[in-house]
């Protein structure tokens, strides 16, 4: 039987030798066209060797170490890579020059201060890097590298920088320092304090207190006094620069959760939480498997069903006049809007009740994002994220300093929910602008805005934009994209004023990099399905190959005949966006008299991307579903609606309804190996841990004629025992809106299992807990379902780490399908 293989455009294949490292990208646009990837042949494909569990479930420094936390050395020419050890879990550091052979050598722990510059910043004329080692603040001249250490204390100094008179600034704790570089004398610039401090006439806020002060002169005349005294110390502190006084208060059971200081080292923004923690007593997940034999009960953490509230407030110090003033939020576009109306109306109305819109502020806090604070290279300005509690709005904001209030600069709102992702921001600095990522066009792109104007697109397309390097010049932006392909991702860069776009690398599969400090180079970590990540250099200027660095992968990996997947645009019958699948065929699956049986594989976190053309965090799963193919299985994996890489439509369907839209796609799925792949629709069986645990569930017992047999691994069986950030998200809240967790939730379904059922549990899962798995086994109990098992895995977490237990839950799930399919 010939594929019929479905959908899109454009057709691309990849095309390579197994005895060369290149690869040819052709790309055929024909319309209609079909829509399949094939992967790269794996170099082993003619081995005749039997795949084994015992092989692929072993520790996998079996088959290589790949580099790992690479980075460039100052002089562009050498890089550096952390590896794992063979056979523990420690790391080292290896450093390589680009033009020799080989993987490189160890840094001797004597030198790791000095090329531990991964995160260094730049003085302004680019002489100069500052950056920590080990808590301790060291400067290197970039052109004879000489390095400077310029604290040795048991305290750990972070957040190092450089000021704009050529200072140098760090943090320890709740307290910044500036160091002169000239003097060597150390400056305390603020430190930020939890207590309440002195309390001013104003803080007599109370009623009883205000009549106080208004109808007792002598309080108020202490009062005025205490004020007078407490000004003449802040005059003196701004007037005379020999007296330290840089105390701000921030009041008892609070705790600093942002900080960030002007790079002129006269401002500080800060936000401030309640230190009181959601926690309760019961929060605890118990460890059978203790060092001393005893029961220990680890602390766990809370659920979204505790209903949890969270807000920041934040201030903007000055640090020249001592001040500090509170940020309001009221500026902010739709800060008081009842996002989630609609939502309570249909839940209120479930009871028989009516719910009544109105307006009230919510809670807003800067977004748990990598640096949501940014300042102008000369501290002028200063750039926030913000997101509501609700998760249903961003707002980049500028602070007015001297009104002392945000500005909004822009707002994205989402009726489902804001990305966790594609948050990236920061400043051009010669033209006043932001630029960010956003994904108000259906996909995440990036534009310019600037300060007084209006914002501009510099990429547009269905493909998503990703990790953002600003040139030197601030002329250009790189970028990583899946353009070509939703699984293929390569590296771009943009003309921040014409918008010209430019491709840097065209080698397929999955690609990251790092831009050389000369900006001549992309440094490549590079994979393809067949083949794990290996480091790759390319030149910029030229339209050069990319020249392969590093060579970790062992022969005994090589040697092995690893199947190698279509990718396949498989139609969807639930939407027009055809659903992304890897599909692995045996040979002669098309010409057997006897239909194929078949294996679906969901993959966890419900927003990950699996059907890519690169090496999948699935490894062990990659290698089980070359086992299974060489014993004659066909084998689907699924990039199901709520996947990551296919825009935000794709993302944000399972909003309010989780596990409906994923087995919609799942049937698309059978059906479609059905048709072109001679499976036996009575033969096909699926498994998946975490979120694909949950799926595995959810199509057994809402769908129950879809499968013959499942495996649930490390399940979510009741989203309201999950953690907030992740389910408030995509549910709301318990409290407004319980019908969304009982439709979302398998535990509510479990009647529907007719098929056999393997539960496979870690005990001390800290992410999905193991309680998840007792109530639903309990449930399974009471309503007398008899086909299950459950295989408890007592010292593994969320991940298992040993071998022995990926060994035992793989043996199992895979005598599961032997016997059922």
């Amino acid at each position: 039987m010939k594929l019929q293989l479905i959908a899109a455009a454009i057709s691309i294949s990849l095309v390579a030798c197994a005895s060369t490292e290149q690869k040819r990208v052709v790309l055929e646009h024909s319309a209609p066209a079909a829509s399949e990837v094939t992967a790269t042949p794996a170099a082993g494909v003619a081995n005749s060797d039997i795949i084994t569990l015992e092989q692929i479930m072993s520790d996998p420094d079996w088959f290589g170490r790949s580099p790992e936390s690479w980075y460039w050395g100052d002089d562009s020419r050498t890089i550096f890579y952390q590896q794992k050890r063979q056979g523990n879990p420690l790391r080292d550091l290896v450093h390589k020059n680009i033009s020799t052979q080989g993987n490189g050598e160890l840094v001797k722990l004597a030198q790791m201060h000095v090329v531990a510059d991964r995160d260094a910043v730049l003085n302004s004329a680019g002489t100069h890097e500052a950056y920590t080692f080990e808590g301790n603040v060291f400067v290197k001249e970039l052109v004879n590298q000489k390095v400077q250490q310029l604290t040795y204390t048991s305290a750990v100094e972070s957040s190092v920088m450089f000021l704009t008179n050529g200072n140098i600034a760090y943090r320890v704790g709740n307290i910044f320092y500036a160091l002169d570089m000239n003097s060597h004398k150390i400056i305390e610039l603020a430190n930020l304090k939890m207590t309440n401090g002195e309390k001013s006439s104003a803080d007599s806020a109370s009623y009883i207190g205000t009549e106080q002060h208004e109808l007792i002169e002598y309080v108020a005349l202490q009062q005025r006094n205490k004020d007078l005294r407490k000004e003449q110390k802040r005059q003196l502190r701004v007037k005379n620069s020999t007296v330290t006084q840089t105390n701000f208060y921030f009041g008892e059971d609070n705790k600093v959760v942002h900080a960030s200081l002007s790079p002129a080292g006269d401002k500080l923004v800060v936000s401030v939480a309640s230190s009181k923690s959601a926690r309760k007593d019961s929060d605890i997940m118990p460890n059978y498997i203790a060092g001393d034999g005893q029961i220990k009960a680890q602390k766990a953490r809370p659920r979204v069903a505790d209903n949890r509230q969270y807000a920041e407030q934040l201030y903007i110090l000055d640090l020249s006049q001592g001040t500090k003033a509170l940020l309001s939020y009221d500026s902010l576009p739709g800060f008081d809007d009842d996002v989630l109306a609609s939502v309570r109306k249909e839940n209120y109305a479930r009871e028989g009740k009516e719910y009544k819109s109105k307006k009230s502020a919510r809670n807003i806090h800067v977004i748990q994002a990598w640096d949501p604070i940014q300042w102008q290279d000369n501290g002028a300005e200063v750039a926030i994220m913000l997101e509501a509690w609700d998760n249903k709005d961003r707002w980049i904001t500028t602070i007015n300093f001297d009104s002392k209030a945000l500005v909004s600069q822009h707002r994205m709102h989402d009726d489902a929910w804001v990305n966790y992702t594609f948050n990236e921001f920061g400043w051009l600095n010669k033209t006043d602008s932001l630029y960010y990522l956003s994904e108000e066009s259906g996909y995440a792109h990036l534009y310019v805005k600037p300060l007084t104007g209006k914002a501009k697109a510099l990429t547009s397309g269905n493909f998503e934009v990703a990790d953002l390097t600003l040139s030197a010049d601030e002329q250009r932006i790189y970028f990583k994209a899946n353009k070509k392909h939703p699984g293929i991702y390569e590296i771009y860069n943009v003309d921040v004023v014409s918008g010209q776009l430019t491709t840097l690398t065209d080698l397929g599969g999955m690609n990251d990099y790092a831009l050389s400090p000369d900006e001549s180079k992309l440094l490549l970590e590079h994979s393809e399905i067949t083949q794990p990540p290996e480091l790759y250099i390319k030149d910029i200027a030229n339209d050069s190959t990319a020249v392969r660095l590093t060579h970790t992968v062992t022969e005994a990996f090589l040697a092995m005949p690893w199947a190698a997947p279509n990718v396949v645009a498989i139609a969807s019958s639930h939407q027009e966006q055809p659903i992304y699948s890897k599909v692995y065929l045996p040979k002669g699956y098309d010409s057997s008299e006897t239909k194929n049986k078949a294996v679906m594989f969901t993959h966890g976190a419900g927003y990950l991307q699996n059907s890519h053309l690169g090496w999948s965090g699935y490894f062990r799963e990659y290698m089980f579903h070359s086992m299974l193919v060489q014993q004659g299985y066909v084998v689907i994996d699924m990039d199901y609606r709520a996947s990551k890489g296919y825009g935000r439509d794709w993302r944000t369907a399972i909003y309010r309804h989780m596990g409906k839209p994923e087995v919609q796609d799942m049937r698309d799925g059978v059906n479609w190996l059905v048709e072109n792949a001679n499976v036996d629709v009575e033969r096909v069986g699926t498994y998946g841990g975490s979120y694909g645990g949950f799926l595995t569930l959810m199509s057994m017992f809402t769908d129950p004629e879809l499968f013959q047999s499942g495996s649930a691994l490390r399940l979510v069986s009741d989203w309201a025992y999950y953690n907030h950030g992740y389910t408030s998200n995509i549910l709301n809240m318990p409290g407004d809106d319980p019908i969304a967790y009982e439709r979302s939730s398998p535990i509510y379904f479990a009647e529907g299992l007719e098929k056999p059922l393997l539960i496979n549990a870690p005990m001390v899962d800290d992410n999905v807990f193991f309680q998840d798995t007792v109530r639903l086994v309990q449930r399974l109990i009471e309503l007398e379902k008899q086909d299950f098992e459950t295989a408890i895995y007592p010292v593994e977490p969320h991940g298992f780490v040993q071998p022995s237990s990926w060994l035992n839950e793989y043996r199992r799930i895979y005598k599961l399908f032997e016997n059922t399919l």
